[in-house]
This record gives C-alpha cells, structure tokens and sequence, in this order.
C-alpha cells in the first residue's frame, strides 16, 4: 500500500466544462448595477457589448468580423451558423470525437443536406483535412473536448476559399491562437476556457459569412433562436448588445470578470502560456508513468486544454472489460468523496480514461498536487 498524499489541491476544480472560475474567484466581486434590470435598458445593453468588445480586444479578431452573443451555450451559436449557412453548395463535416459527431448528426438527420460529406476519426486521432475540396463549405472542431485532439495547423485551408468554414472552437479559444483570415464562423460557450456560467455562446462571423447569411434563405424552417436577419440584412443589433432573447446580465457580469482578469495578465498570450505550462505537468507525468498513455499519439495533435489519458500495462491488461471501464470510474469518484479533484472522468461516450483539464484558470500547484493522489488511488485498486 502507497503512502497517501500529503498535500490537496487547494482549488480541486479539473473539469472540462464548466471549468474551473478564475483564481481568486468571489461572487462578492461581481459588478451588480445590471441585476434586476432589463437586458434592453441602457445599462443592459452597455454591459452586453462591454462583454462583446472585451472578447473582440482578447482574441484579436479583425475589426471588420462581428462578435455576438447567442442562446445556448456554444451549441445554440453553432447551430445557428449551421442552420442558416448551409446547404447553399458541397460540404463536408470533420469530427474526431463526441461533440463533432454532433454535428454529423445535425447535418445528416436534420438539415438533410444533399451533398454532404461526412470525414470522421477514432478518438485521439484526426482525420484527413487536406482531402476537404477547397469549394465545400465545412464544420469543424478545432480542439476535441471529449478526446484531446487538436489540429495542427489551418494549413489545410487555403487563402481565399470559396467555401465557408464553421470551427467550433469552444476548448480551443485563450487556449491557441485562432487563424481569423481562414474562419468565417467561430464559436465558443463561456463556460469552457474562461471558467464563466453556462448557457451563452460566443458566435464570431467574417464578412464572407455575412454575405452567405444576406443572399442565402435556406428550405428548412428557422427556429427564432437561429433568425440572424432583419428583412435581407444581418441583424447587426446582434452583435451591438440585442440579445436574441433574454440573456442573465449575471452570467454576462461573471464572464465579464473573467475576461477583465485575463486582459490584467497580459491578454490571451498570458493564457495561451498558462495552459501550455499546465499542460506540460500532466503531459510530463502521463509520459513518464509507465501504466498511462495519452490518448492522442502524435503529440503535435495533443491538446493543452482537456488532456485524455488511459490506462495500459500488465495489471490493467489482465482485468475484464467491464472491470477496465471501471478504474477511471473508480479513481474519479474516490478523489471526488476526498475533495481532491472533481469531475476529471473521461467522458461518457469516450474510451474508459480520465479528462484533467488544463485551461489557464486552472493553477500549476494545484495540478502537481493532484497527480500523486491519481498514483495512490490506482495503487489502492490493486492493494
């Protein structure tokens, strides 16, 4: 029997959504003079487009694209890019892990396009981008959350394109630099990189994608939740502040305090670096504990967000599969009863593993002093 840990992480929090809030945290500091009030008054709106312009200045995205708040977390403002944008030409879908899949479904069962292309991979691998046609519209998941793949690189995506791309970026923003000249529609929820309340999504569209929403009605009907346009134009009251429907100013104030702490530590370079050192800790361990393997081979496709890993070698090898499916199961619940780390299972529909995220809200000395409690526990399961 191992020698239990001397130390617990003092912010316990590993989760890959909602992540963990920001350090030094307090519901005590959040502005309150929109609380109470209508997301449609003048203090409303203000707030709406300070959270708005705020994410516009952290990630750099070029003046002339808009940024908008959208219903429904990252998938209300990826669907809504989907609903209203395809079917206009060819496309092709790319997923390489639950969330992805998602889409798959969206467009095979519910929008029924008609020239569809549909490029998957197993979990910790990444399909063939370069076989895309340069014509096809495409939807894509820059980061996989529920695998820890991530792509290498946009140089699958030529300059200038004729086909619209959708990059469900919601664990890859502040995370990695996005490659705004090559998206037309990106998205994100606050709850994921930045630690904010759920149920708001971030929807950021280029010129090109304006001009597709402007001169394409789709044949499908479209919820109120998705309907962008004014009469032939985009909404561009959207991306000002006027929320399609009623948005909680209290999770707009959360995001906003994140936000806010992210520009008072250099911007999204200084997240960029948080994750990559947070990363590199499980990383590091993963590489060298010899009953662990990342669950992405290549490590240029390895993610510095969620990170997957699972589990290998003799004693794990000579279990059942039901009983192989357990131990992650087994080592998440018993860290979780010890308040030691929460919610860093793998994720349902992927292989048995644990998910530790590594996002820059997250502290590298709380991420040390988790890993050796991860060691006790799979020692404990074969004591």
């Amino acid at each position: 029997m191992t020698n239990t840990p001397a130390l617990k992480p003092e912010r316990p929090f590993f989760s890959s959504g909602p992540t963990a809030k920001i350090p030094g945290w307090s519901a005590q500091s959040l502005e309150t003079k929109a609380l109470g009030r209508s997301h449609r008054s003048a203090v409303g709106k203000a707030r709406l487009k300070y959270a708005i312009d705020l994410t516009r200045e952290l990630l750099g995205v070029p003046d002339d694209y808009l940024v908008g708040i959208m219903p429904g977390s990252d998938t209300g403002a990826l669907e809504a890019a989907m609903w209203t944008m395809l079917g206009a030409r060819p496309a092709t879908v790319a997923a390489w892990e639950s969330f992805g899949n998602v889409w798959i479904q969206d467009a095979v069962k519910q929008l029924k396009l008609k020239d569809l292309t549909v490029l998957d991979a197993d979990y910790g691998e990444i399909p063939d981008l370069a076989s895309i046609p340069q014509d096809n519209d495409v939807v894509f998941t820059w980061n996989g959350t529920t695998s820890g793949a991530k792509i290498k690189n946009t140089d699958w995506l030529a300059e200038g394109r004729e086909g619209i791309t959708i990059n469900d970026a919601t664990s890859a923003v502040f995370a990695q630099e996005m490659d705004w000249a090559k998206l037309d529609a990106t998205t994100f929820s606050w709850q994921k990189v930045m630690g904010s309340e759920a149920q708001h999504g971030m929807l950021i569209l280029s010129p090109k994608a304006v001009a597709r929403i402007e001169s394409y009605d789709p044949e499908w009907p479209l919820p109120k939740l998705f309907r962008m346009k004014k009469g032939d134009k985009i909404n561009r009251a959207i991306f000002e502040g006027a929320t399609i429907n009623t948005p909680s100013l209290l999770a707009t104030e959360d995001y906003i305090m994140a936000l806010e702490w992210a520009k008072s530590l250099g911007g999204r370079q200084a997240m960029f670096d948080r994750a990559d050192a947070n990363a590199k800790i499980v990383t590091d361990w993963i590489e060298a504990t010899p009953w662990l393997r990342n669950m992405v081979y290549d490590p240029e496709q390895r993610t510095n967000t969620g990170v997957c890993f699972v589990f290998q070698g003799d004693y794990y090898d000579s279990l059942s599969p039901e009983e192989q499916a357990a131990v992650p199961k087994t080592i998440a619940s018993k860290l979780d009863e010890l308040d030691v780390g929460y919610d860093f299972n793998g994720y349902r529909d992927a292989p048995p593993s644990l998910r530790i995220w590594c996002g820059g809200t997250v502290e590298q000395e709380d991420l040390r002093r988790l890993l050796p409690w991860i060691e006790w526990a799979y020692a404990e399961l074969q004591a």
